[in-house]
């Protein structure tokens, strides 16, 4: 891939500097040879790769067999022949053309155009070649995975002998796909590159190369006028080629983007977005539901499929999952009571003639119909049944209730008189509408207090007062009376009719039996009918839960999907669930609810205010279920299905426990289910299904320390125990592994052993299932979670295993496609292959809590939907990234397992699961019709230190043999997918940093050596523009808009675009660029810092929620190398420019990209603290400061944490350089060296020079410097000594200090007077002094092995006190101007928690602590 984009560079710049449009090079010989030079580079650059393999594999050069080591020197030594033939080759060409140069010159190219030979080659060359590239790939994927010893032998020099990445090519099909994509991306890359970048810059470049420049403002040792300028064309040209190399990781980013919404389109995923679009299109839900989800059903022609028996089957079929799904979202309180009764349908609608849809779809249809009869004046039906039937809903609830309310009313009369009177009555209703008369024999003006009446009614049947029973008789009564008295118009002979049936004229309608409305599906169908004859307005924000309208619609849309049909459970893939868990919470205590933080503000308390609907929903519940005995303990529950706990992660994985009892329940029962609806009554069927469900599924949780949390003596150890045997106890098919440590005794002596062991839970108890012995403890051989995983694997059982993290949730209803899902595995993609991975689709829940929630949450929801979407089809490097991916488990047994856990390499353990499916020719592929949830980081802290690990980890990846592998055996264009979308995004974001470093390096060298003055003298160069152009794009990634586009994209495919630009706009306000930029530098940081010295370490990141305020010094800790000395040293880079220098400073492209770099200094400065709670607080300010001086200086000691002292944290932050190599510490010299260019450059500019350019200059103004040095370490002594030496001495010491005192001021005077210093020299001496100290503290630091123990390395130590002190300061006085500025403290809270505010959460009274109200409460 480097070799390519060299070489297209080199081409690129050859073909700009000859003037020559592209095409026109083909036809001139000059330009053409000279274009040619790019295979001599190649083979250079092929020598190169050569002898890096040599040396980088010299260690293990002893262990290869002969066939191996000779293919390396073989290939050494024929790239050593190729640069030696082809420049002798070409400088011979120049005096005696051959080839291609003859063979162009000696033809006459009008005659050939004329026979359009040359366009029928060219066309015939292209096709071949692009033909070639495609049949390459499947022709060398049939030869890697030949043993013929022939094809062995011919495939030798490629392809060592190796099983892994053997046959890893893609069909035919794929690889098109892929090729074209890298294709279009690749021409629009080098376009914008030659056009915008190369280009442009050419001419300046030769003016500048034949400019004479005498007048430097500094000694310069190389003059410019001997090397043609070349120090200013590096300095030109290094950022331009920087950027060159890094925006192709634009490029994809904005091609990935386009492509995967179209392929989400095209997958119809965003189609039911909102609740109105679900309204439209409920009524295909449910035969979507049956068609993939009802199992041993025929297909259905279209007519059947038209036919309202079939239509009835299906929603009945529909309900039993669907009211299943909705009472579970009331067990989470995600819903009220009365939007779980708007959102149920009923099991079966035998007793009505219509479809009967969920209350929600028909709310205020029944008082809109009224009022549409009451003010009809027609004297025939026609128009209002229209009108009526147009609404197919209104036209379902018109006929449910009148047959609901005549059922109801019927079973409610005693009296056979009675009974007969209303028969009467609805015989006349049905009469008339069946004869079209119902306007002629009814009065319309009197339905309005019909309806009233029957709403008062059918209140009165759901009350348990107990006068209930007259009530009703008095509302039957109302009733008959307003039917006959307003409602029909011959109603004056009703009476008589009725008088003809009973002589004894007793009062009618008192003799009832409520007793049936005990019956649980009968209240069910009087409150549906209570709904639908009260409520007036629409139920548009039912529910008015946000998460629950996300769940709901989510599910609606997927059914449209393409999803495989669900088989039968017992024909089912059978699926273990793997867990990994250490110490984490599993269930918040009501010591952890309620104990207050420093500010007074309990979690609890916390909790309640950021979901306000579900607290409410939550106790609505235990008051309807009759549970406020357990209030506490329940608390605890919800409190903790809220947080990411094991708790809330044990919950969503029985779901599918749950869910397939549910499914083998219905297969079971069959029509009696669709009847009667799904319940545990049954007790045969059910205890089948649950035998079923535990056949088909398995959950294990790896608590590697199970057995220490059991016998521990602590506290919060033994509530994790009880916590974890609680769930074993409540849920049968949970299963804990752990590693189990006893003391054994041989041959007397004793020894530890070490076994994994399997519990369930008992009776009371955990009880012991298997154990098995290991070689050792396994945790410290490897990393802690791949172990984990590692030694509990052998307990998993089936053909399918899914890894879920800790932070992970589950919902019902999305366990119900865990059969379609894995139903995946059995189905042939692209050929005769089968999945082995298979990607899930995740939602972040943890998005609402705080603005950088809500960020994180966007940008990983775009990773794992339109990245992870785009990376399976059509790119095909998917892999595992720690996510709930289900794993063909037989497959990865025989094959390493889904772990590897070799420390440090294996940090990042989860891809590598993914890249050695992808050697032993797995196939991974990503599925959107299923979810699940995940959680997430929510602080600044918390999101910095997991970038931090992902950057280290992919660090590690980019030096492990796994990826050299995969780049090595991936053809060009997919290899180009797999940098772009692992290692290389990470590269090109320490690019991006790099390019920052190189462009502001370069303008200093051309401003301090005087450069600058001279070439600004000629017009064209002021005038050019292309630097600037070219650093744009550059300024794009700075801002964080590479990583805003996806989430843009695909929030408007999913929820609309005007949504996504809304979420835009408020990120933006949000300062989201602020926050994505200080990530810009977490990643570079911590990456190249991994490249250069390795060292990584697993850094956990904490998921509680944040709502504490984090002190100053422990940001300072947390961000003082990776941002605030980086910040600051761009902040002297610009400030040092902005004086000493004026080029373009009126362009505005350079004024963007000025503003972009001040951008990036001050976000790297002054982020943390923006994004720190109570931040800008003046109270917590002044305790900040406190506390900072004290960690500053406190000396530390033994068992002094670096949280303590700055000691013992200097030491710590230095711990990578320990265990760096030789190579590694060279580097980190050279990179210091960058420091002392501030002095060689500034020292020249000084006035107390007199502009004398002599190197004797700079030699003394180290001389200064080390006086400087000298006479503060003097001082230290000193004062060292003052304080061992007792007060007796207090007056020399004082007359010492008054000494050094007067002869700094004589020094001073003497240096005004006699030698013209300045005060503008004062400052740029500390400008210029300050770097170079620093720079010489970093030196010292790669040599600390040898300087520890001496007094020169306490010199040392004290300096970085100073700098660190100077730091501190600079970073903290603004804080202290913001917290001095009144409300600064209210805007920040407001744009911290803005999400929060959105949903109605008053963040601000919860961080103030006003929370009276709430414990009165």
């Amino acid at each position: 891939m480097w070799i390519f984009f060299i070489l297209a560079l080199q081409a690129m710049i050859i073909i700009a500097w000859s003037s020559l449009r592209p095409v026109r090079v083909f036809f001139d010989a000059d330009v053409f040879r000279n274009v040619m030079t790019i295979f001599i580079t190649y083979a250079f650059l092929n020598f190169l790769q050569a002898t890096l393999d040599i040396i980088l594999t010299w260690n293990a050069l002893k262990n290869m067999k002969f066939t191996q080591w000779l293919r390396y020197f073989l290939k050494f030594f024929v790239a050593a022949v190729w640069i030696i033939v082809l420049p002798v080759s070409y400088s011979s060409s120049s005096q005696n053309p051959s080839g291609l140069v003859k063979f162009g010159t000696s033809w006459d190219l009008s005659r050939f155009f004329e026979k359009k030979r040359w366009a029928r080659f060219q066309s015939s060359l292209w096709f071949q070649t692009l033909c070639l590239s495609f049949v390459i790939p499947p022709l060398r994927k049939k030869l890697e995975q030949s043993n013929m010893r022939i094809i062995t032998v011919l495939i030798w020099w490629a392809q060592p002998k190796l099983f892994v990445g053997r046959g890893m090519d893609e069909d035919m099909l794929s690889v098109m796909k892929y090729t074209l994509f890298w294709i279009m991306l690749l021409i629009s890359k080098l376009a914008f590159s030659y056009y915008v970048e190369i280009l442009p810059l050419v001419g300046p470049t030769k003016l500048i190369m034949g400019m004479s420049i005498d007048n430097y403002q500094w000694h310069e040792f190389f003059p410019e006028n001997e090397t043609h300028n070349i120090c200013v064309v590096i300095a030109i040209w290094a950022p331009i080629i920087l950027v060159y190399f890094m925006d192709t990781q634009i490029w994809y980013a904005i091609y990935a983007t386009l492509l995967g919404v179209i392929v989400g389109a095209v997958g119809h995923l965003g189609e039911i977005r909102t609740l109105e679009m679900l309204r439209s299109r409920f009524q295909s839900v449910p035969g979507a539901f049956s068609l993939r989800f009802w199992t041993g059903r025929d297909t259905k022609t279209k007519q059947v499929e038209l036919d309202e028996t079939y239509e009835r089957n299906n929603i009945s079929y529909f309900s039993q999952f669907w009211n299943e799904f909705i009472n579970s979202m009331r067990e989470e309180d995600l819903i009220s009571d009365r939007d779980r009764d708007f959102l149920l349908i009923p099991y079966s609608s035998t007793h009505v003639s219509v479809i009967q849809w969920p209350p929600f779809l028909l709310a205020s249809k029944i008082p809109i119909a009224v009022d549409m009869a009451k003010d009809y004046t027609k004297k025939t039906d026609d128009d209002l049944y229209k009108k009526i039937r147009s609404d197919g809903y209104m036209f379902s609830a018109v006929i449910e209730c009148y047959e609901t309310l005549k059922d109801i009313i019927l079973k409610l009369l005693l009296d056979e008189d009675d009974r007969l009177a209303v028969s009467s009555i609805c015989a006349k209703v049905e009469r008339s509408i069946r004869e079209e008369t119902f306007v002629k024999e009814f009065k319309m003006s009197g339905l309005p207090s019909l309806i009233d009446k029957f709403g008062e009614f059918v209140t009165e049947l759901q009350s348990e007062d107990g006068k209930r029973q007259s009530k009703i008789v008095n509302v039957l009564q109302d009733i008959v009376e307003i039917i006959t008295q307003d409602v029909m118009v011959d109603g004056h002979l009703f009476p008589q009719t009725l008088q003809e049936y009973h002589v004894d004229r007793r009062q009618r309608f008192v003799n009832i039996d409520t007793s049936f409305t005990g019956n649980e599906s009968v209240m069910g169908k009087v409150i549906r009918l209570h709904l639908l004859l009260t409520v007036k307005d629409s139920a548009i924000n039912v529910p008015q839960n946000l998460e629950a309208r996300r769940r709901i619609t989510f599910f609606a849309n997927s059914l449209f999907m393409n999803m495989p049909k669900a088989p039968k459970v017992r024909n089912m893939l059978s699926v273990s669930i793997l867990t990994p868990y250490y110490k984490q919470d599993v269930l918040y205590s009501d010591a952890d609810l309620n104990s207050e933080n420093e500010d007074g503000i309990s979690l609890l308390f916390y909790l309640t205010k950021m979901y306000p609907d579900e607290w409410a929903n939550f106790h609505e519940r235990l008051k309807s279920e009759g549970l406020e005995k357990d209030t506490d303990e329940l608390i605890c529950q919800w409190a903790s299905y809220r947080g990411q706990t094991l708790y809330r992660t044990v919950r969503g994985m029985m779901y599918y426990w749950q869910a397939l009892i549910l499914q083998c329940f219905i297969e079971s029962a069959g029509d009696i289910a669709l009847t009667e609806g799904y319940s545990d009554k049954n007790k045969n069927l059910y205890e089948d299904a649950q035998a079923m469900a535990d056949l088909k599924f398995t959950y294990v949780i790896s608590s590697q320390l199970y057995g220490s949390l059991k016998s521990s003596k602590y506290a919060r150890d033994r509530n994790c125990y009880h916590n974890i045997l609680s769930l074993m106890l409540k849920h049968s098919s949970l299963r804990v592994a752990y590693i189990d440590e006893t003391e054994e005794t041989k041959d007397g002596k004793s020894h530890k052993v070490y076994s994994s062991v399997l519990v369930k839970g008992g009776i009371r108890f955990d009880e012991e299932i298997y154990r098995i012995k290991l070689p050792g403890p396994p945790t410290l051989i490897g990393e802690g979670i791949p172990e984990n995983q590692n030694h509990a694997i052998i307990f998993t059982r089936g053909e399918a295993l899914q890894t879920r993290d800790m932070n992970q949730d589950n919902y019902y209803e999305e366990s119900f496609k865990m059969r379609n899902v894995l139903e995946e595995f059995r189905k042939e993609h692209n050929g005769q292959r089968k999945p082995t991975i298979l990607g899930i689709r995740e939602h972040i829940f943890t998005g609402s809590v705080s603005s950088l929630a809500c960020f994180m949450s966007n940008e990983k929801t775009s990773l794992v939907t339109i990245g992870h979407r785009i990376l399976a089809n059509p790119l095909r490097v998917r892999f595992h990234y720690g996510h709930s991916d289900i794993f063909d488990r037989i497959f990865h047994i025989t094959r390493g397992g889904i772990s590897k856990a070799s420390k440090v390499i294996n940090l990042n353990q989860d891809i590598f699961a993914g890249f050695n499916t992808t050697l032993r020719q797995g196939f991974i592929t990503h599925h959107e019709y299923i979810q699940v949830g995940k959680g997430h980081d929510t602080g600044m802290n918390q999101i910095s230190l997991y970038e931090a690990k992902d950057a280290i980890g992919n660090g590690e990846q980019t030096l492990s043999r796994d990826v050299y592998r995969l780049g090595q055996r991936f053809d060009f264009y997919r290899m180009l997918s797999f940098y772009f979308t692992t290692v290389g995004f990470y590269f090109s974001s320490m690019i991006t940093v790099l390019t920052v470093y190189v462009f502001l390096y370069g303008r200093i060298y051309v401003v301090l050596s005087g450069v600058e003055r001279e070439i600004l003298q000629n017009r064209n160069i002021h005038q050019s523009k292309t630097l600037e152009e070219a650093l744009a794009t550059q300024s794009i990634v700075q801002l964080g808009l590479l990583l805003v586009l996806p989430m843009v994209m695909e929030i408007g495919l999913e929820k609309g675009f005007r949504t996504a630009l809304g979420d835009f706009i408020i990120m933006q306000l949000q300062l989201a660029s602020v926050f994505f930029t200080f990530q810009l530098g977490t990643k570079a940081h911590y990456y190249g810092r991994t490249l250069l010295h390795g060292g990584s370490k697993y850094r956990p990141t904490g998921r509680g929620f944040v709502v504490f305020h984090a002190t100053f010094a422990d940001n300072y800790r947390r961000y003082s190398r990776s941002h605030f000395v980086k910040g600051l040293e761009i902040l002297i880079l610009l400030i040092v420019y902005e004086v000493y220098g004026s080029s373009y400073r009126s362009s505005h492209l350079y004024l963007f990209i000025t503003i972009s770099m001040w951008f990036l200094a001050t976000s790297w400065l002054f982020a943390p603290f923006l994004f720190n709670p109570y931040g800008f607080d003046w109270q917590k300010t002044v305790d900040d400061w406190t506390d900072w001086k004290r960690w500053m200086g406190n000396r530390g000691g033994i068992g002094i944490s670096p949280h303590k002292s700055w000691e013992f944290w200097w030491d710590e932050e230095n711990d990578h350089l320990k265990y760096s190599n030789l190579r590694g510490k060279i580097l980190e010299i050279i990179l210091a060296f960058r420091f002392f260019v501030y002095q060689y450059g500034i020292v020249y500019h000084m006035d107390i020079t007199h502009h004398n350019k002599d190197l004797l200059v700079f030699g003394l103004s180290w001389a200064a410097l080390i006086i400087i040095f000298i006479l503060l370490k003097a001082s230290q002594m000193v004062s060292l000594k003052r304080q061992r030496i007792g007060t007796d001495f207090n007056l020399m010491f004082r007359i010492l200090k008054a000494l050094r005192f007067l002869g700094f001021l004589a020094v001073m005077t003497v240096l005004f007077v006699v030698y013209g210093l300045t005060i503008s020299d004062l400052l740029a001496a500390i400008i210029s002094f300050m770097p170079s100290g620093w720079a010489i503290i970093l030196i010292a630091q790669t040599f600390k092995v040898c300087l520890k123990g001496s007094q020169l390395w306490d010199s040392v130590k004290e300096l970085s006190r100073a700098y660190e002190y100077v730091m501190g300061l600079i970073i903290f006085l603004p804080i202290v101007i913001l917290s001095w500025v009144p409300h600064a403290s209210e805007c920040q809270t407001r744009l911290l928690f803005n999400e929060a505010f959105s949903r109605g959460l008053q963040i601000s009274m919860i961080l103030a602590g006003k929370w009276a109200a709430y414990k009165s409460d």
